[in-house]
């Protein structure tokens, strides 16, 4: 398939898959493709270097408010990691583990097969993702350059030439402005042994996994991506132990709430070992790794494994940027930015990853758009402190706001309303119950989920929120909009919920805001 200028071409969405797949697997020579509208000088308002959620979203506001971007990515297609290596197969294996996880619980009973000794092929689920992860990279390439119209350059890294003016494939552009959207990268293992093979992360798992993982796994790390994908390997039928040198999931700020999740971790299985280390990785005879060596309690314990998964966080792709322009960056490599997303060289802006925590796809597409406001005059001030998270398990877990160890000391007057019931036996009943969790609610209550509501009795105003089940974290969206407007008790009592869950929080206010002195439940 020949493509290189395709800016007067109307692709389809199928043309743009084909091209990409060819791309990818080397069918093609790896030539640079150009969406430049021909007869226009080659000046923009603003070039983005990278295509990845921040680059693309910052283009299309910038765009849409009548400017002219140009997106420059070496990679064949947009929509940068999200797609390729990161959330996409990352909900992927969090819907697997969910679907385990409840095929598991109720094996050899109503419609349920047996489980037991039952190994799910890893192997399988990856070469399905790896199948289908150019169809959402079509879907972006044709929707920039047909709906959105951004020209944009793929295949072709860019190189800096100074900090107004980029060189790609022989061809030099000039803008008002350059925005560095260049992502970030997994960091890696630096222990003896980490370069053996079946040692993998977020991006070569997907990549590079050519083999069945055998039946112990050893996941390095207590954040976020270690705990999602050590699920996914527990809920596959595997042994999985899990090595962090501080606290697992300390991201969670409810302490309750955490406990919840580490407790039905440890009950589907999950081997946890907080306080520890991973020494060594030992040669298995065929270059690839055959045992690990950890510190557990004080003690050297060698565990046989054939998988190992690092994350242990992420890198700042920034060392480009500063060489080419001497941007300042702090001690982890992110590039330092103020307020309106520009760094320390004027005209210079940068966003997503790249700036650092939290490294999430809600702040690589809202520092994008709000970097094209700066540039286009408007008075922007973007600082991502207050925002809604969530992770995956063998559930989701959303929460926003502080955890109730930390309300309580902001708010002496501070309220709970929880579920399930905080008395000795509460957890054997099945509250919450609702999206997903109705067969557990019913026959494994303990596995129905938790919730808390965290409000200030004196202003009555909602402070915080906690959920672990299913069908929560895009209503989070939502209710952190409210939250940080003020909404009280009674007004969130007020609103019209749908079903039982995510909407609980509605039922649980409605059932105390009638009363003028606010009491938990």
């Amino acid at each position: 398939m020949k493509l290189n200028d395709v800016s007067v071409q109307g692709l389809t969405i199928r043309t743009w898959r084909a091209w990409i797949d060819a791309a990818l697997t080397g069918a093609m020579s790896s030539r640079p493709l150009f969406n430049v509208r021909p007869g226009r000088d080659d000046r923009f308002d603003a070039i983005f270097i990278g295509g990845g959620a921040a680059g693309r979203f910052g283009a299309a506001y910038l765009r849409a408010m009548g400017g002219r971007p140009l997106i420059v990515e070496s990679f064949p297609f947009l929509g940068g990691s999200c797609p390729h290596v990161a959330c996409v197969p990352h909900h992927l294996f969090s819907d697997c583990a969910a679907e385990l996880m409840l095929a598991r619980t109720f094996a050899g009973r109503l419609w349920f097969p047996p489980m037991d000794g039952v190994v799910v092929s890893i192997r399988e689920v990856v070469e399905l993702f790896r199948r289908g992860r150019t169809g959402p990279h079509a879907v972006m390439n044709y929707q920039t350059k047909e709906q959105l119209d951004v020209e944009f350059v793929l295949n072709a890294p860019a190189h800096i030439v100074n900090a107004r003016t980029v060189e790609v494939a022989g061809r030099r552009f000039s803008g008002r402005a350059l925005v560095l959207a260049t992502g970030a990268r997994a960091r890696k293992l630096d222990i003896p042994g980490a370069g053996l093979r079946g040692v993998f992360d977020y991006a070569s798992f997907v990549n590079d996994l050519d083999y069945e993982p055998g039946n112990t796994i050893v996941v390095v790390g207590g954040g976020k991506t270690a705990v999602e994908y050590a699920s996914f390997f527990n809920a596959t039928g595997r042994r999985v132990v899990m090595v962090t040198r501080g606290r697992l999931l300390a991201a969670i700020p409810d302490a309750e709430t955490r406990a919840y999740v580490i407790d039905r971790l440890v009950e589907q299985g999950v081997e946890v070992h907080e306080g520890a280390e991973l020494l060594e990785l030992r040669d298995g005879g065929d270059g690839r790794v055959g045992s690990a060596v950890l510190r557990v309690g004080g003690e050297r314990v060698v565990e046989a494994t054939d998988f190992v998964f690092a994350a242990i966080g992420e890198i700042p792709n920034s060392e480009t940027a500063v060489r080419a322009l001497g941007v300042e960056t702090n001690a982890a490599g992110a590039i330092l930015v103020d307020e309106c997303l520009q760094t320390s060289v004027p005209g210079v802006y940068a966003v997503g990853d790249l700036i650092g925590p939290p490294m999430e796809m809600f702040k690589a597409r809202k520092s994008g758009t709000y970097a094209a406001r700066a540039i286009m005059g408007e008075a922007v001030s973007f600082r991502p402190a207050s925002h809604p998270d969530f992770l995956h398990t063998h559930y989701e877990v959303s929460w926003l706001g502080p955890g109730e160890e930390e309300a309580r000391a902001r708010y002496p007057r501070l309220v709970t309303l929880r579920l399930p019931p905080d008395t000795p036996d509460g957890l054997h009943v099945g509250l919450p119950a609702g999206d997903r969790v109705m067969l557990y609610a019913l026959a494994k209550p303990h596995l129905s989920g938790f919730q808390k509501l965290l409000v200030d009795g004196a202003s009555r105003r909602i402070v915080g929120a906690h959920h672990v089940g299913y069908g929560a974290k895009d209503a989070f969206q939502y209710l952190n909009k409210l939250v940080r407007d003020g909404i009280t008790i009674d007004e969130l009592g007020d609103l019209d919920e749908l079903f039982l869950n995510p909407t609980y929080f509605i039922q649980l206010a409605r059932l105390r805001s009638g009363a003028k002195e606010l009491i938990g439940i």
